[in-house]
């Protein structure tokens, strides 16, 4: 398969991030090199979308740190990126809400309709703007030598970047204005693009517990959309999807990453690592990157069992 004609996928991570660590970046970089590996999908981007600070979890940190902390585990990479969106809204926000979210605004962004899993759309989705040249696929030497993927994730954050806004109370962070003004609609190459749910195992295996998820979410979650599951601790996923009626009718929409060796990245978890930083444990900075771990000790965070 060709680069034009290979599913485009963006993975968008939710989750506490509580804090994040090399765990969470571990599981976006195993995503992308497997989805590669299959020759079907090129991973144009991630997306960490930190939970809004009325979800409720016991020990979980102002919103305000926790985009801080992303930001700093994620300023070397040139694909994944922070998202404030959910936090910034009124109240917390379900999964369904932010992966909605996320497809209608890259829908404005290319001024296109994004495909989903079960009905990949021949509709123009991302790509070169016909009044430029050359095209995004073609090697010229006064392109940089980044692979196309980036390229192209590239051009979507130029054209997020015209539409974003600045909080006052996060000057680091933006947020896309659903309201602005977009300008004249562009046409695009054909490109398949999809927004998938990126997750462990665990947030599967919640799938099966009764009352946790409505029906009707998870249907678009898994049915819609599609997610891409990294195993941790050696959790049986087909077990898994076995004990759920809403996962074994959409099994095929379900990407497991599979890895030959544990990854040591794949043990590691927000509770250990704060239960390493309360009792002052070295082993720290096996779980978090050096810069998070800074902004923690210097923001007095997680330094008792109440977080």
């Amino acid at each position: 398969m060709t680069e034009t004609t290979k599913t485009h996928v963006i993975l968008l991570s939710c989750g506490s991030f509580n804090p994040i660590t090399k765990g969470h970046i571990h599981m976006f970089e195993k995503a992308r090199e497997y989805l590669h590996k299959t020759g079907r999908f090129i991973v144009i981007g991630g997306i960490i979308s930190p939970v809004h600070d009325s979800y409720g979890k016991a020990g979980l940190v102002s919103s305000r740190h926790r985009l801080t902390m992303c930001q700093l585990a994620v300023q070397s990479s040139d694909w994944i990126r922070v998202d404030p969106w959910e936090c910034y809204q009124d109240t917390w926000q379900t999964t369904c809400s932010v992966l909605e979210h996320h497809r209608d605004l890259m829908k404005r962004v290319t001024g296109c309709i994004l495909s989903n899993v079960n009905t990949p759309s021949t509709t123009p989705v991302i790509g070169q703007p016909q009044n430029q040249t050359p095209p995004i696929y073609q090697n010229h030497n006064n392109m940089s030598h980044k692979p196309m993927a980036i390229k192209l994730w590239g051009k979507m954050s130029e054209s997020l970047g015209k539409i974003c806004c600045v909080r006052p109370h996060i000057e680091r962070f933006t947020f896309v204005d659903e309201n602005a003004n977009l300008g004249t609609a562009m046409r695009y190459e054909e490109i398949e693009l999809r927004i998938l749910l990126l997750c462990g195992s665990d947030l599967l295996e919640s799938f099966c517990i009764p009352g946790l998820w409505k029906d009707s979410d998870m249907e678009v979650i898994v049915g819609d959309f599609g997610i891409v599951v990294v195993p941790r601790d050696g959790a049986d996923t087909e077990r898994i999807m076995n004990h759920s009626s809403v996962l074994r009718k959409y099994k095929d929409n379900i990407i497991v990453v599979k890895d030959d060796m544990n990854h040591p990245m794949s043990i590691v978890s927000s509770t250990k690592s704060r239960l390493a930083l309360q009792h002052g444990d070295g082993h720290v900075v096996d779980y978090l990157s050096q810069p998070v771990i800074d902004y923690i000790l210097q923001s007095q965070l997680y330094i008792n069992a109440s977080g």
